[in-house]
């Protein structure tokens, strides 16, 4: 933070069109180091002599920073004497609040998931289906905590028990038992990493930081759904030929149940139909 003597954009600068060469270099050399250029919040320019009026001073964060301050902002102050305005940094952390609700195929891989779910449902009686989804959100919530909470804490309690384990081994404690041990401590720790995302390759490059990697994500997906356009489409009389009575009955009936199931079993199971959280493999096997 502070006055780099140099702009990004050509609205920094009163009266330029075009970008100088430096401004381009600087640029670049931004974006090249993966930072964030915070926008000023309450004001064009920071810098003043006469008629002359520039943005020269400037914030530049991490996305690990804007991870942890999600409500990050700059504010121009008086500049009383001097030809800059002083720019205050406000950054508080802010509650993410609540975590949308999700199901997981990694909740099937533990032995009781099926018998609480199916206990779960018992127990909230004779309530519509959808209601019922809703309602199981709760106890799915607090199962999840308990059984699939504190991930990186997990992982680590069992490392630290693999290497009490080795430095038993290493002292000339050996036998059966033992052994049979740590296969089940290093069986379960390679369980919970699967159940997270380390390293992520993209155009050939792995990323291994958390927030690059969320960033990279969000990103695929904003780029993968985005609308296009759509061709106006237009029909002439003649080109299009009506569909009978008979036809058009059969689209109105409901369908059957085995007509509903098939659908179902013919979605992807990792896709969610709606906001729900509940995606396809929760619905096929629950």
């Amino acid at each position: 933070m502070g006055d780099f003597n140099e702009v990004v954009k050509v609205e920094e600068r009163k009266g330029a069109t075009t970008l100088t060469g430096s401004a381009a270099d600087f640029k670049s050399w931004i974006q090249d180091m993966k930072l964030v250029d915070l926008d000023l919040s309450d004001s064009l320019f920071t810098w003043f002599r006469g008629q002359s009026c520039s943005r020269i001073d400037r914030m530049l964060v991490t996305l690990e920073w804007l991870e942890e301050f999600h409500d990050t902002r700059l504010r121009g102050g008086p500049r009383g004497l001097s030809n800059h305005c002083p720019v205050v940094m406000e950054a508080a952390r802010v509650g993410r609040g609540p975590r949308p609700f999700r199901s997981l195929d990694s909740w099937f891989t533990h032995e009781g998931f099926l018998r609480m779910v199916k206990e779960e449902w018992r127990s909230l009686g004779e309530v519509r289906f959808l209601d019922k989804l809703k309602a199981m959100t709760i106890p799915l919530g607090r199962w999840h905590r308990e059984n699939f909470g504190s991930m990186d804490m997990r992982i680590k309690k069992f490392e630290e028990e693999i290497k009490k384990v080795d430095d038993m081994v290493s002292n000339g404690v050996h036998d059966g038992t033992l052994e049979a041990r740590r296969k089940a401590l290093v069986s379960s720790c390679k369980r919970w990493r699967n159940n997270r995302i380390d390293a992520l390759m993209i155009h050939g490059r792995v990323l291994r930081n958390q927030a690059r990697i969320k960033v990279a994500i969000r990103d695929f997906y904003k780029d993968l759904y985005q609308q296009e356009v759509s061709p106006n489409v237009g029909f002439r009389n003649g080109l299009v030929m009506q569909i009978d009575v008979e036809e058009a009955t059969e689209l109105e009936l409901m369908p059957s149940v085995e007509e509903i199931k098939e659908a179902v079993w013919d979605c992807e199971p990792t896709q969610a139909p709606g906001s729900d959280g509940y995606n396809m493999n929760f619905i096929k096997k629950c």
